[in-house]
Formats: structure tokens, sequence, C-alpha cells
């Protein structure tokens, strides 16, 4: 008995001189840290899901360049020329969230890829649709294949970046690929349209896919949800009917007035947002966790996301039509007048990273907002005398503006929310961009359309196809004057010009008081968020 008590000393120093040691050995845990860092494979994987995200932004804002000439060519009446616009975003906003929730099921890169084929198939038929119709129709279904394409790649972005300084320059990156893309569109369809038909810009979509297609299953690693909920197919359907009304009553209103069909619609939009709303909050694995609107950060950095890109695509609406038909310019130096902005978002979309160590993010945001505020003051106070320098130099501002705002909005919306939750998080911040960019042209675009409408005055002379032409939209008007004696179609051209830019001021200070609405929340809502 005497000799195994007088062990135990002994044994017990044994036993806890792991645990003396182990301060010591816990370092090995953070020199395991640096292994969190990607190296050169996940920056080239990056750089494949770039492309996905340059080609749907490009697109939203490609075919506004594109649309004086197939004005021309296939003869759309106003409202099928803007929903020759607002049907791919349309379409896109309402799927981006389901989409989401299939590729949390059977694998985020999967619907990546199958996103891409189809979108590259369809892009051909679009580029040679004969019909607007048919052209409608073709960018309902590129909006169906490019929902799978959107809400995969920050998802696979999250995942890829696990270290939270990379990923939040890869988020930057993202972001300014994101607004940058939108501002090269008309630069692209400029290009394009100086040297083949206004189909090519569908067909950009064919080598920018194919390099995706072969490398993304060589760099990026497959992505999903273990406990991913059910597909609702009802919540999706809500979803849709929430924004079509909405969307088509403000296009009636802008080109035929008030009406009661536009006040069912919007009632409509409003009932179906409602249903869509109380059933998320009353599932258990909801489409759309409506609780992340909650969050301050998170709220008010979607508001200034979607504010932003309604004051962007409604800037480029105007300003691709001024410089081509109004100004007469080619579209090559029409995208010439728009190269400085493009750069200047870009850069500023990187260099606000490290500017928000040191400048509050509501700061930063607010700041940007107000410069594009005053871009659209440039554009009020030239109106109709605006040139093509000037409107370079407002498109400039714009830029500098919205490429602050958009990166750090996309940032605070991805950390102002649980990790788990960053999934809903993207799909809400890409939703709100394609919203953003549906409202552009339809609440703006509509408003210079029906501005256009009230003012041009027809000379006569014209055949009755030939004023409907010509009274529907400018492009129209343009190719009209074309067919016709050079002195009736030279006053045809005057008045019509005239009358497009008579709702500049109308739209320019819609403009304004939205910067300066999204200025406010941004104070407000985003004064507590952090870099």
């Amino acid at each position: 008995m005497s000799s195994s008590t007088a062990t135990r000393p002994i044994t017990v120093p044994a036993r806890t001189a792991p645990a003396r040691t182990t301060p010591a050995r816990r370092p090995a845990q953070p020199s395991n840290i640096p292994n969190l860092r990607v190296g050169k494979r996940g920056w080239l994987a990056l750089a494949v899901l770039m492309l996905p995200v340059l080609l749907i932004s490009v697109d939203n804002t490609v075919l506004s360049f594109a649309l004086p000439v197939i004005s021309e060519s296939l003869h759309p009446t106003a409202a099928a020329q803007l929903w020759i616009i607002d049907t791919y975003p349309l379409v896109l906003a309402g799927l981006l969230v389901a989409m989401g929730n299939v590729g949390d099921r059977i694998g985020r890169r999967k619907l990546l890829l199958i996103g891409a084929v189809g979108f590259g198939a369809v892009s051909v038929v679009a580029a040679f649709a004969p019909t607007p119709e048919l052209l409608i129709a073709a960018r309902g279904a590129l909006a169906f294949f490019g929902a799978m394409l959107m809400p995969s790649t920050l998802s696979l972005l999250r995942s890829i970046f696990a270290d939270r300084g990379q990923r939040r320059l890869a988020i930057a990156i993202w972001s300014a690929g994101f607004a940058g893309g939108a501002a090269l569109g008309p630069i692209v369809g400029g290009i394009l349209l100086e040297h083949f038909w206004w189909g090519s810009v569908f067909l950009i979509a064919v080598p920018v896919l194919i390099p995706l297609v072969i490398l993304a299953p060589l760099l990026i690693p497959e992505s999903k949800d273990p406990n991913p909920g059910s597909l609702d197919l009802l919540s999706i359907g809500l979803s849709m009917v929430m924004l079509v009304p909405v969307v088509f009553a403000i296009k009636s209103i802008a080109t035929e007035g008030f009406s009661w069909a536009s006040i069912g619609l919007f009632a409509l939009g409003l009932a179906a947002g409602y249903a869509f709303v109380r059933r998320q909050l009353t599932r258990k694995n909801p489409m759309l966790d409506m609780r992340l609107f909650r969050v301050g950060a998170f709220s008010g950095a979607v508001v200034v996301n979607l504010l932003s890109v309604v004051a962007l695509v409604g800037f480029l609406f105007y300003v691709s039509q001024h410089l081509q038909l109004v100004l007469g310019l080619r579209p090559m130096d029409a995208a010439l007048a728009l190269v400085p902005g493009l750069v200047v978002m870009v850069v500023a979309g990187l260099a606000v990273v490290p500017l928000v160590r040191h400048v509050k993010p509501s700061l930063v945001v607010a700041g940007g907002l107000v410069l594009s505020g005053l871009a659209y003051t440039i554009i009020m106070l030239t109106g109709q005398s605006a040139t093509a320098l000037t409107l370079a130099l407002a498109f400039a501002v714009l830029a500098l503006g919205i490429g602050a705002a958009e990166t750090i909005s996309n940032d605070l919306i991805i950390s102002a929310v649980p990790e788990d939750k960053a999934g809903a998080a993207s799909a809400v911040s890409e939703t709100a961009y394609e919203l953003g960019a549906v409202l552009g042209t339809a609440v703006l675009g509509s408003i210079l359309t029906a501005f256009y409408r009230s003012n041009v005055v027809l000379p006569f002379g014209l055949t009755d196809g030939q004023a409907s032409s010509a009274s529907e939209t400018l492009g129209g008007a343009v190719g009209v004057a074309n067919d016709i004696p050079w002195s009736l179609g030279t006053t045809l051209l005057q008045s019509a010009r005239d009358a497009f830019d008579s709702g500049v001021f109308t739209t320019s200070l819609i403009g304004v008081l939205l910067m300066l609405a999204a200025t406010t929340v941004a104070l407000i809502t985003l004064r507590k968020a952090r870099a």
C-alpha cells in the first residue's frame, strides 16, 4: 500500500506535463491558418467565376446601346421596345433566389455549367431573331439560364476563399466586375455595332462561356448545402407575380396613362408580395429568409444597391440613345465617350477597399451616392444642349459614385448576416441588382418614352405605317427619316430629337431625388456598420 501511494506523486506530474506544455504547442493551430489562404489556383478560379458575372452584367446594358439599331431593323412598338430591354432582368430577378435553392440541392458548380450551356445556345437564337416577339421570348429564355449562373458565383467564391482577408478582396473584385460590366455593355455594343449587325451583341456570350465550361471543372470545387430546404414552387410563382404585374403597370401608365387595369396590376403585385413574405415567415425552411431584413445594415445596403442600379441603368438608357440618335455619333464614337466612366468605375470599386479601413462605410457609400446625384444634376442643367463631352463627364462622375457605393454595399450585405445565411444574402443582393435594372428602364425609360410620344410632331406626307413607327420611339423616327425625302426627314428628325430630350429634365430630377433618398438611407441604416 505504501509503495503505491509513493508512486502517485510521480505519476501525477507525468500526466500533467502534457497539459503544461500545451500552451507551447498551441501555436501549431495558428501556424495552420495560412493554409486557409489560396494560391494561384484560387485566383484563377476567381477569374473563371468573373466570366459569367461580366457576361450577365454586360447583357443588362448592352442591348440599350443596340436598341436604336434594333428599332430600325425590327420596328418594335414602344411597349415592345421596353420589353426587349426589361424581359431579361425581370425574369432574372424573379428566379435568382429559386435557382440559388436549386444550386444548394444539386451542386452550385453543376448548376453553373448547366446555365452556361443553355445561355450560350439561346444567345445564338436571339442573335438571329426575325421579329420583336421572338427576341423578347429569347430574352426570357436567356434570363432563365442566366439565373442559374449568378447565384452560383458568389456562393462558390465564399467556399473558395476561406481566409477573410482574401475573401474581402475577392468580393471587391466581384462587385467591381458586376458594376463595371454594366458600364462595359454599351462600349462592347458600340464596338460590335460598328463592324457587325445587331445580333452580334448576343453572340459575344459564346466565346465567353466556352472557357467557363472547360475550366470550371478543373479549377472550381463543387459546393452544395448538406441540408437544403425543399424547393418551394408556390413561392417561386408568388415572386414572379409580385414583380411582373408591377413593371407592366408602370409601362402601361407611361405609354397610355392611368387606367383601372394598371391599378389592378399594382394591387395584384402588392397582394402577391404580401403572400410571399407571409409564406417565407411561416415556413421552417423558407426560400428567402425575410428575417435577414431585420438587420439594419443588411436591409439598408440592399436598398442602396437597388437604387444605385436604377440610377446607373436609367442613365445608360438615356445616354446611349442621345449619343447616337440625337448627336448622331457612330456606335464606335459613342462607345468611346463612355470608356473613361468604365475605367473610373472599376478603379473606384477597388480603391474603396483600403479606404473603409479609415473612413466609416456609411460615409463612403453616402459620398458615392452624392456624386451620382451630381451626375444627374449635370444632365438636368445642360438638358438638350448636352454635348458628348458633357455626357462623358457626367457618366464618369456617376461611375465614380456607383463604383464606390456598389462595392461597399455588396460587402456589407454579405458580412451583415451569419455565415450560414451567406447564400441567401448573396441571392438578395443579386435580386436587388436585377430589380434595379428593371426599374431603371421601366421608370426612367418609360418617362422618356411618354414625353417623346406626347411631344413629337409628325410632318405631313407620312404613310400610316411610317407615322405609327415614328410616333412610337426615337429609333423608329430615325428609321423612317432614312426612307423619306431629305427635307421631310430633316423636319421629322428635329421634332423627334426635341421630343426625346423634352423628358430629360424630369428624369434627371427623379435621378437626383433617388440618390438623395439612397444617401439618407445609407447614413441612417449603415451608421453602425464596420468594414
